[in-house]
């Protein structure tokens, strides 16, 4: 068994357009996968779809036939306390980052075990796993329940040979985190609490995902992966 050989196969990646899940996507695509864009986002190869709409997913994920592994990557934030925050702004990030991510993961779960099985890679955070640097209630709350659902439907799927987990990333430089990055004071906040002294780019968190989704791991399942740069480690 070549223990990243992922040939052949046909990858999902949600939130494809931009970032992580363009860089995941790219990388799946250049190791032989047949790729599957999607995203609320036009673009060229994008096939549109949101991940909030159960019977779009399902719709669409029916369409797409045979699906041998899952990547989550859509998701979003609105960086506002508990004070400030709407409860608007709040249903909307838990809509896309948890319900979305469940919903994308039952109907990619409904093929996958028609056909001997699958993987499944969740985009948690380091937030999910802690109280985070900054007030972000809705975002931490909502990859909090990522990490969670990744061990419960890693438990529920497993009977059919589909593994679930995660990746979760410190701060990478994508749109969603362009206030943290453009900030000096609040960058040099993020960098007191980066041991390694640098900061993953969005390859180095498709290569964790990449890695999760491969044969290589073929035994792990329920697992949140940080990379984090250390940040986890204090």
């Amino acid at each position: 068994m070549e223990m990243f050989d992922l040939k052949g196969k046909t990858a999902v990646v949600t939130g494809a357009a931009r970032g992580i899940g363009k860089a995941t996507a790219d990388l799946f695509a250049s190791r032989g996968c047949t790729i599957a864009r999607l995203d609320v986002e036009a673009g060229e190869s994008i096939l549109p779809c949101d991940v909030t709409d159960e019977r779009a997913v399902d719709k669409l994920f029916a369409q797409l036939g045979k699906i041998d592994i899952l990547i989550n990557n859509a998701g979003i934030a609105v960086r506002k306390n508990a004070f400030e925050i709407t409860r608007e702004e709040w249903d909307k990030v838990i809509a896309v980052n948890q319900t979305g991510l469940f919903l994308c993961s039952r109907a990619a779960a409904r093929s996958m075990k028609q056909t001997g099985g699958g993987a499944i890679v969740n985009l948690a955070s380091i937030m999910g796993l802690s109280g985070g640097l900054f007030p972000n209630p809705a975002y931490q709350a909502s990859k909090g329940a990522v990490v969670n659902l990744t061990r419960a439907l890693a438990l529920e799927f497993a009977e059919h040979n589909i593994r679930v987990n995660a990746v979760a990333p410190t701060f990478v430089r994508t749109d969603l985190t362009t206030p943290i990055f453009s900030n000096p004071e609040v960058l040099k906040k993020v960098m007191q609490h980066t041991p390694l002294g640098r900061l993953p780019e969005v390859e180095d968190i498709a290569a964790a995902i990449f890695f999760l989704a491969s044969p290589a791991a073929r035994c792990i399942t329920g697992v949140t992966l940080p990379v984090d740069s250390g940040y986890l480690a204090r």
